[in-house]
């Protein structure tokens, strides 16, 4: 379709998208509404910021460099402190003054590549807290360590000497709250067999196991579950050509190719010893996230977002961006092991391209109702669009939803908070851009009313990125 045809359905998305940030700390000033009490601790999130270098501009959302933001709710004041994430990519690019390494979705003359075969991370996908330590992560990548209160980078966090630069590393590890166990996968692509890397580090961060199971393909993959005693991969059919960027000199996004007539296969784990339990085919759709994951008896469930295809390609051009998102859907999925079929799909009836699923960490590995994600209320009309609403889903089929006013979007995933007096209450918290202004807030809304809008909006004093994964940690 000419992009003469298309509606713009994102007004003023490109000044919400490339603010001019700068690193900042102060004491949030401007806070309408009342903040719950009990909001206590730090909120950190991770995104994409810094979108140019000299000349040249980035074509993908996932190019951007990244940069962090944390409030802290301490005492009846609350702090915002944001900053960048000085890996190596953005340590030699602002000594320089211009772009060094080829990008997901970016390549130019003389580009670098990290040892000849990957890109170099802009550490902006995630963040997390991890015993005493705050890590940055971004794709393939051996995370860095931030100063927890200052944001200030350490330097590479390898677990002691347990992870090198060769260690494929992904931006999702799981971190269980009741073991303190971390686990996490890595993809290694490799032309004659591709493999899958399994982490799991113990209680004290000792690496307890580390195994690996082969691919039929090069298939790129973003997120996995854990249950009590799984772990489980979605294998969609996006397969990734390594000599292309090698050979051909063609970008990460290039690179990749939706094969859906190849099919996804959901690999199931031993979460302990790493060991391959089954492999159960999962039809041709494509999961980007997992929402959760839990045993019910005899059985395995594995809740997620299914997209008719993958949605890299619609993040750019920047600034014009889903023009036409594939649909997608929650999807719990129950399989059974002993006879490595699925026995249950249960499909939600929200198909909005929805993204960034969460629940209450504390009920991570464990059944549970409720979930909340962001979605696009314009998703199935042609033209650019972006997130704008903030959904609460629960499994028996209820849905609500808040939708922004014109010109406004959500970033940020969704974050619970909960209520240590109230069991059924509690607070979720995502980022709303105002491109009318431009201004940038963190709005809270009540966890299973967020139709009612927000019941607080924490006013930044100048606009920062769109970020993409989020954690809270309580005092």
């Amino acid at each position: 379709m000419s992009n003469a045809l298309l509606q713009d359905h994102a007004p003023g998305l490109e000044v919400c998208l490339f603010p001019d940030v700068r690193e900042e700390s102060y004491i949030v000033d401007s806070i309408e509404g009342d903040v719950p009490g009990y909001i206590r601790g730090h909120y950190y999130l991770n995104g994409p910021a810094k979108f140019e270098r000299g000349d040249l501009k980035y074509r993908n959302w996932l190019d951007g460099d990244g940069m962090v933001c944390c409030l802290r709710f301490d005492d009846g004041q609350i702090r915002f402190t944001n900053r960048f994430v000085r890996g190596r990519k953005f340590q030699q690019e602002e000594e320089q003054g211009r772009a060094v390494f080829a990008t997901f979705g970016t390549r130019f003359d003389g580009d670098k590549m990290r040892r000849g075969i990957a890109t170099e991370s802009p550490y902006n996908v995630s963040v997390y807290r991890y015993r005493d330590a705050l890590i940055a992560f971004g794709e393939q990548s051996v995370p860095l360590e931030l100063n927890p209160e200052t944001l200030e980078t350490m330097g590479e966090f390898d677990f002691d000497r347990q992870l090198n630069s060769l260690s494929p590393f992904s931006a999702h590890p799981k971190i269980d709250s009741r073991s303190g166990e971390f686990m996490n996968f890595g993809i290694s692509f490799a032309g004659r067999q591709p493999l899958v890397n399994y982490y799991r580090f113990d209680a004290n961060g000792v690496l307890a196991c580390r195994k690996r199971a082969t691919l039929d393909h090069a298939c790129s993959i973003h997120d996995f579950a854990v249950s009590e005693h799984y772990a489980v991969i979605y294998l969609s059919p996006y397969v990734l050509d390594a000599s292309a960027m090698m050979g051909e000199g063609k970008s990460t996004m290039d690179a990749l190719e939706w094969r859906p007539e190849l099919g996804g296969t959901l690999l199931v784990l031993n979460r302990m010893d790493g060991e391959e339990v089954a492999r159960i085919s999962i039809g041709d759709r494509y999961c980007l996230h997992t929402i959760n994951c839990f045993e019910d008896a005899n059985r395995l469930v594995l809740d997620v977002i299914e997209l008719e295809r993958p949605v890299y390609d619609q993040y750019q051009v920047l600034p014009d961006m889903f023009n036409d998102v594939p649909f997608g859907w929650p999807v719990r999925i129950t399989m059974e092991l002993e006879t490595r079929r699925v026995v249950d799909r249960q499909q939600l009836d929200y198909h909005g391209a929805p993204d960034f699923p969460a629940i209450d960490p504390k009920l991570e590995t464990q059944a549970y109702d409720d979930f909340w994600m962001l979605g696009i209320g314009t998703a199935g009309r042609p033209g650019r669009k972006f997130l704008d609403t903030l959904v609460h889903a629960n499994w028996n089929g209820a849905i609500e939803e808040y939708r922004c006013p014109s010109g406004c979007y959500v970033g940020g995933e969704p974050v619970f908070i909960a209520d240590p007096h109230d069991a059924s209450g509690g607070a979720v918290m995502c980022q709303e851009m105002d491109s009318n202004g431009p201004t940038s807030s963190f709005v809270i809304f009540r966890a299973c009313d967020v139709s009612h809008g927000p019941i607080a909006r924490l006013r930044l004093r100048t606009p920062v990125h769109f970020g993409f994964h989020a954690s809270f940690y309580a005092r």
